[in-house]
């Protein structure tokens, strides 16, 4: 018997075993695998197996007919937890993605008006994002559970972020960027909050406020800043691996304490969290 004169529920199965990538290939071969594609059992496969909860604790309007209309929505992205996080689902293999927004992130003295201010920006995914005035003490920190990511998978952490017009001492000194799942740092490195070529004003800044030790260690293979799409930067934190068999929290964080400089005009928007290929 030739596979497209197999009953339709036993196709249905068969691309159920696959990836959404190859359904949607799939149902270009013929009448029967085009339905099949259509069918829920092969949509619910892809979906993530808690999508009940996400849909319920959801603050997007989630409106389907089908399974294959919710894995589109969730593609779209949904906000979670008062719009605080949002889920998003990858179109080619239904992985999940999270940002966590600043608001949910453990940010020090983010609560004082003289060292942080929270603002609202038109090109941001949320409500609020951190402004920093002034610190000489910066460290920004998150944690999620495993459970709410997609097993078998490497996952990476993004600080995204933006530096303004007035940033002053971001890079005097490098900050250390961690990601430790459980008890294990599973990654680990250092940044510069700001691309050295990018700003004269940043040279003068070593000239005045750094000094040679300083100097070496911004020029070293710490992590910079990469422009995005959205037309904000992020920074890598590092990265770690889901299996899948346990619910551990992974802890991701930058700081930068040992300066003992002021710094300031950073902007944060949150952390993402997405499978890294």
């Amino acid at each position: 018997m030739e596979l497209t004169n197999l009953p339709e529920g036993c196709i249905s199965t068969i691309l159920s075993l696959t990836s959404p990538l190859d359904v949607c290939k799939s149902s270009l071969v013929s009448t029967s695998f085009l339905s099949a594609a259509d069918s829920d059992i092969v949509w619910e496969s892809f979906l993530p197996s808690d999508y009940h909860d996400i849909v319920k604790k959801s603050t997007t309007h989630l409106r389907f007919c089908s399974k294959k209309e919710l894995f589109r929505r969730l593609c779209d992205a949904v906000y979670l937890d008062c719009g605080r996080k949002m889920l998003k689902l990858e179109k080619l293999s239904g992985k999940k993605s999270y940002i966590i927004s600043a608001r949910d992130l453990d940010i020090t003295w983010s609560n004082q008006s003289m060292y942080w201010n929270w603002v609202s920006l038109p090109e941001s995914r949320f409500s609020e994002v951190a402004s920093l005035r002034t610190t000489c003490w910066l460290e920004i920190q998150s944690k999620l559970k495993t459970k709410m990511l997609s097993e078998k998978t490497l996952y990476a952490a993004f600080l995204i972020l933006k530096i303004s017009d007035r940033a002053y001492g971001l890079d005097l000194t490098p900050s250390e960027v961690s990601v430790e799942v459980g008890n294990q740092i599973t990654s680990s490195g250092t940044a510069c909050l700001r691309r050295r070529e990018d700003s004269i004003k940043q040279q003068m800044e070593l000239l005045m406020f750094g000094n040679r030790t300083h100097m070496l260690a911004v020029k070293g293979d710490g992590r910079v800043p990469v422009e995005r799409d959205d037309g904000w930067s992020e920074i890598e934190l590092g990265e770690f691996f889901v299996d899948g068999g346990s619910n551990e929290e992974v802890k991701m964080s930058l700081k930068e304490v040992k300066g003992q400089h002021l710094k300031g005009g950073l902007i944060v928007e949150g952390i993402e969290i997405r499978p890294k290929y």
